[in-house]
């Protein structure tokens, strides 16, 4: 059973939700905590990149149900992106210039063309960084890669969210020594990802090509690749809506969460106006 708590406020304090007041907030994608698989196959099978190649490019798509939590929630904007590393025997330096694209897509996969996996086009970029991963510091250990964007990203309700993540290394050299002991663990979820691999040529060199949207071994593209456990940092700002809540007959015994939205039946745990006055379900 639910229990009500109620907190006294005056309706003129209750305005502060309906302000532009952002709020912040993480999906999980696979079980981050928890995670025990690494990636499978060859080095260029491994989302979101491989340290063994000093060029990479990676795209992946979350769909609607890994984006659930935040499909009806107005005005969200991604922030950031972590993923989760197990450096069993990696001892390297590794520095990598790191560029984040990402683009609303209706598909849930990617295209086969005559038999052969279509990369998508993107151009939106919204993160751009230098990177340094001291696997030496962490040898043995879990590390978590993290990825805060130059520019929030804003994803409506019914979409899908394609990531594409370019990592360059400045001398075109394959830096880890022990090679697939920087692993990547993934979410389970099947053939959402696709890489490119090289250690001349980057993605964005090779996106401009006449190989290009192609994913081929030939071209070292992994194609059947697992989603990485991905954490996902978004904010929201609560519709204004609830102005108009306020403004409603104070005694309409209907409960609004603060995203306007109005309950008369069962409601999750959470914080609503009722009759004018702010109480917190359980």
């Amino acid at each position: 059973m639910k229990k009500f708590y109620l907190i006294l406020a005056a309706a003129a304090a209750m305005t502060f939700s309906a302000q532009a007041q952002a709020f912040t907030g993480t999906i999980e994608v696979g079980d981050f905590t928890g995670a025990t698989e690494f990636f499978g196959g060859s080095f260029w099978d491994c989302a979101p990149t491989t340290f063994y190649l000093a060029h990479t490019g990676t795209q992946m798509i979350y769909t609607t149900d890994e984006l659930a939590d935040i499909q009806n929630v107005p005005k969200v904007q991604i922030t950031g992106l972590t993923f989760k590393m197990a450096n069993e025997n990696g001892f390297d330096d590794i520095t990598r210039n790191v560029k984040i694209y990402m683009q609303e897509i209706d598909e849930t996969a990617f295209a086969v063309v005559e038999g052969v996996k279509q990369f998508f086009a993107f151009d939106n970029l919204v993160g751009e960084s230098v990177e340094n991963y001291p696997l030496y510091d962490y040898y043995g250990q879990d590390m978590e890669i993290a990825f805060e964007l130059d520019q929030p990203f804003t994803l409506h309700s019914g979409k899908n969210l394609l990531v594409t993540m370019v990592f360059d290394a400045d001398d075109d050299d394959n830096c880890t020594s022990s090679r697939f002991d920087a692993e990547f663990y993934t979410s389970g979820i099947a053939s959402r990802s696709m890489q490119y691999t090289d250690n001349w040529t980057s993605f964005l060199e090779f996106a401009q090509g006449n190989d290009f949207p192609d994913a081929t071994a030939m071209l070292g593209c992994g194609t059947n690749i697992d989603l990485p456990v991905t954490l996902i940092d978004y904010t929201f700002t609560p519709s204004t809506s609830i102005d108009e809540v306020e403004a409603a007959p104070v005694q309409d015994n209907a409960y609004y969460n603060l995203l306007g939205q109005k309950f008369t039946g069962n409601m999750p745990s959470g914080i609503y106006i009722h009759n004018g006055k702010k109480v917190i379900v359980k």
